[in-house]
């Protein structure tokens, strides 16, 4: 998921949520034929937040460092959304609540919760202040905007815990009076309606969803200083303390990356396991037949795809589809649905391997599988496989979901800033 100008990529979904919604409803597709209809609740405190006693990808008893992944209706019906329970609390108190539906990112990097999913603490969580003000992020997208609070909060998954961890809260500010600079004339997205997720858990490797762009100048920076509500609010630099942040490596253990272990698409839905920490307990060891690609900060690689070079490969469970640009190869055929020119309809199934390199030099082959997606959307409920869209005119390749089916990935944080090892993605 890509946040423009800054490093933080997340809710690129978001543009197709309504392309999505709009194919599945040509096509006749979407549940599979289910009745069951969409939550959307605003995730209570019954909601499991993930423990010893849910099934992970194997179905097998989670241990504490293991959160169940699930890919279902959600909130909005959009599809190949992974999703966690996360709960939060007000620092340092009991005062807690579970919100479920959290979409699972690997390519973005902190906790930003829909207000309306933690009304239930929402009034316990201090909101941080900068410059004089109220401290507020904007996400920018093509044709919408999040505007929303960062405060303060104990985050905790499964059996783990990042304490005072810096997080967005999206929408308690509304929209009236957001500063232009942010909302350049496009709508607002602050519901999880508009997400189709109760929040986002970015999980990439970078520990700080902006860094050191914005702790010293405010061209690159989405922060504003508020202080009062909307009125008044500039751009401002925030100190890394202040950031948005990656809450694995703020846990006590398990704090140097993640696992994700899919299932194959079954019965329309999905599941797996996110596992926190690589190689600190004896379910998280980094197997030896796997290849190590050290990454960038922002997890990205180069590569090499149907003939020519690209300049940004990434693997992101945020993205509910692989999107890449064909660059008029002929060695695939990829026309754009007649319906939809988001996603790809091959007359028949289209297979080509892909090259990745790390800043290492090392190199893996990961093959790419595209299908018609309006029979895919017809054929499955909402988990989606080899489902693929153009990227536009870019050398770009975003291995989202269905590259995650069937799977296990590994993710090491970026620990550099504290004399550790660099970011990689195992495969």
């Amino acid at each position: 998921m890509r946040f423009q100008h800054t490093l933080t990529r997340w809710l690129g979904a978001l543009s197709l949520a309504a392309a999505t919604v709009a194919l599945v409803a040509a096509c006749g597709g979407g549940d599979g034929g289910s009745n069951a209809s969409a939550n959307t609740g605003s995730g209570g405190g019954n909601t499991s937040a993930g423990g010893g006693s849910n099934g992970g990808s194997g179905g097998t008893p989670l241990a504490s460092n293991q959160a169940a992944i699930t890919v279902s209706t959600g909130v909005a019906t959009i599809i190949n959304m992974p999703t966690v329970s996360v709960t939060i609390c007000a620092p340092g108190t009991s005062t807690c609540q579970t919100i479920g539906n959290v979409l699972v990112d690997t390519a973005s990097y902190g906790l930003r919760i829909v207000n309306t999913a933690a009304s239930g603490v929402l009034g316990s969580l201090p909101v941080s202040s900068v410059s004089g003000g109220a401290l507020v992020e904007c996400g920018k997208f093509v044709t919408s905007y999040t505007w929303g609070t960062v405060r303060t909060a104990d985050v905790k998954i499964a059996g783990e815990q990042a304490s005072s961890l810096p997080v967005q809260i999206i929408g308690d500010l509304g929209s009236s009076g957001v500063p232009t600079s942010c909302s350049n004339g496009n709508s607002p997205s602050n519901t999880a309606a508009d997400l189709g997720a109760n929040g986002i858990l970015g999980i990439g490797p970078a520990p700080y969803d902006c860094g050191s762009n914005c702790t010293t100048s405010t061209l690159y920076s989405n922060y504003y200083a508020c202080p009062n509500g909307n009125t008044s609010c500039q751009v401002t630099t925030v100190p890394l303390a202040k950031q948005v942040a990656n809450p694995v490596p703020s846990f006590a253990g398990d704090n140097n990356g993640v696992i994700v272990a899919m299932n194959p698409p079954s019965g329309g839905s999905a599941t797996g396991t996110l596992t926190f920490g690589i190689n600190t307990q004896s379910n998280n060891a980094l197997p030896a037949g796997v290849t190590k690609l050290t990454s960038t900060t922002a997890g990205d690689l180069t590569g090499t795809l149907l003939g020519r070079a690209i300049t940004q490969a990434f693997f992101d469970t945020g993205s509910n589809a692989y999107f890449f640009d064909t660059g008029g190869s002929t060695a695939v055929s990829l026309p754009v649905c007649g319906n939809n020119s988001s996603f790809y309809c091959p007359s028949s199934m289209q297979t080509t391997t892909a090259t990745v390199v790390g800043l290492n030099g090392a190199q893996a082959s990961p093959s790419i599988s595209i299908g018609n997606a309006s029979s895919l959307f017809s054929s499955y409920g909402s988990a989606v496989p080899n489902l693929g869209g153009p990227f536009g005119n870019t050398r770009m390749l975003d291995f989202g979901l269905p590259h995650f089916f069937g799977k296990t990935l590994y993710f090491g944080m970026d620990m550099t800033g504290s004399g550790g090892p660099p970011p990689y993605v195992a495969l």
